[in-house]
């Protein structure tokens, strides 16, 4: 029996094998955990890095996952995943929000009004609004949690990455207010900031930009992530909330 057998695990952001969310939902499985996946094929289709076979992503997954193709930039599609879950399996425990836009930024002087909302829709709203999709369908049952992701935004600049960085400093900003309205209800929600993991995205320069400022010479990998989110999410974890934990590695 795992640390999380019984339970279900809602997992986003669940489109590539080499992606952080294959990762954590793998991670999750190994602990007991039945699994519902979101995944956006399109968003990645659409990116230099290209897309995977759902098929093969799920079927590499251990044990049972359903999963459903959104995209949640609809204002809907929060209360629509988290309804499909719950349709499912009968419930939700955890929540991990691994779901991102990304490859359609820029710089200030380059900004408009469709990228930041754009932005904002996916990487904020949606998360807030699966937070609340959840927390309702939630019984106050031990085990509770939400895990959202970051990427440093408060730690220094993103540079050509402004509407990025402003969509996901949000979050960082509302894990207190979340925390505060949840622990009651046996919900505890924290960040993970992954540092730089190599998911595929970064270009040679990139690469060895960060390697130079890594300790161990190497970029995270996914299951470095996987493996905190993971433990988020088990009772070992329950006196922690509202908390942005780093796990860069390092990295300077």
């Amino acid at each position: 029996m795992g640390h999380l057998s019984g339970r279900v695990a809602l997992v986003t952001g669940v489109s590539r094998r080499q992606g952080i969310g294959y990762a954590t939902a793998s991670r999750l499985a190994a602990l007991g955990a039945d699994l519902f996946v979101q995944h956006h094929v399109a968003h990645d289709e659409a990116q230099p890095w290209g897309a995977d076979s759902i098929g093969e992503v799920i079927a590499g997954i251990d044990g049972r996952v359903e999963h459903l193709g959104l995209d949640l930039t609809e204002p809907d599609a929060p209360e629509q995943l988290v309804a499909a879950a719950v349709e499912a399996y009968g419930r939700v425990d955890v929540l991990v929000c691994n779901h991102a836009l990304s490859g359609s930024d820029g710089p200030l002087g380059e900004l408009d009004a469709a990228m930041l909302d754009r932005h904002y829709a996916v990487n904020t709203r949606s998360s807030i609004l699966l937070t609340q999709a959840f927390a309702r369908q939630h019984d106050g049952a031990p085990g509770g949690r939400v895990v959202f992701m970051t990427s440093g935004q408060n730690l220094g600049p993103m540079p050509n990455e402004v509407a990025y960085a402003a969509s996901k400093g949000a979050l960082v900003g509302i894990m207190p207010t979340l925390s505060h309205h949840l622990i009651r209800r046996g919900i505890t929600i924290n960040a993970v900031n992954p540092g730089p993991t190599e998911t595929g995205y970064a270009n040679e320069q990139t690469l060895e930009w960060v390697r130079e400022r890594m300790p161990l010479g190497r970029w995270g990998q996914p299951d470095d992530a996987a493996r905190l989110v993971s433990w988020l999410c088990t009772d070992d974890a329950e006196w922690i909330t509202g908390q942005v934990i780093n796990s860069e590695g390092g990295f300077r």
